[in-house]
């Protein structure tokens, strides 16, 4: 059977035409979104959750688990390290307990903590002089790395406004996973006492 030469010039351009479009979208899908801040949590899924309940987290650079658990929030309006630069600090207590056969490291020195208000906003752990200066005894175990079956306790200090009590604490692990508790509006848990006993 003889095709019109016709018939196959049509076709060609066709084929043609069509795979030029693939060839110029596929560079526009790709590129979409790719004015997007790196150091934003990836989106979750999962459900907020509340004090002194637990999240299995990627350790620094996606290495090992460690295991966060925030238990206690105090507001305070002055420590003995200083006074906000808003109205208030918002100080998170929390353990680190390294659930691998290796040394873990957390992202708490690198923005790993976040503070995020109903409005949106959202703050990293520490920021403000004062805020970072939070260190109070009997709740600061060392750095960010804990070596294998060991928890540490530590600390995280935000310096916020009035209007953003009540927020979501964000741990963002070392593979970029977001980790979200809801954090009660008033001092909560069962360390406030203490904690406000050794940062007055």
């Amino acid at each position: 059977m003889t095709v019109p030469l016709k018939g196959i010039m049509h076709r060609s351009a066709t084929i043609s035409t069509a795979l030029i479009t693939v060839c110029c979208l596929a560079p526009l899908t790709a590129c979409t979104g790719g004015d997007n801040n790196n150091s934003s949590p990836k989106p979750s899924a999962r459900a907020a959750l509340k004090l002194n309940q637990s999240a299995d987290t990627a350790g620094a650079g996606g290495g090992g688990t460690l295991r966060i658990t925030p238990d206690t929030v105090l507001y305070l309006r002055r420590t003995s390290s200083g006074t906000p630069e808003r109205d208030l600090y918002a100080i998170v207590t929390f353990s680190a307990e390294n659930r691998s056969k290796r040394p873990v490291t957390a992202t708490t020195k690198t923005g790993g903590f976040r503070w995020k208000a109903a409005n949106g906003h959202t703050v990293s752990a520490g920021n403000s002089k004062s805020a970072a200066r939070i260190a109070p005894t009997g709740f600061a175990d060392g750095g960010p790395t804990v070596t294998s079956g060991t928890f540490r306790r530590n600390t995280v200090a935000f310096d916020i406004t009035n209007a953003e009590r009540g927020g979501t604490l964000l741990y963002v692990d070392g593979n970029g996973d977001a980790f979200r508790w809801q954090i009660p509006a008033t001092s909560s848990g069962r360390a406030v006492s203490a904690l406000k006993l050794a940062l007055t």
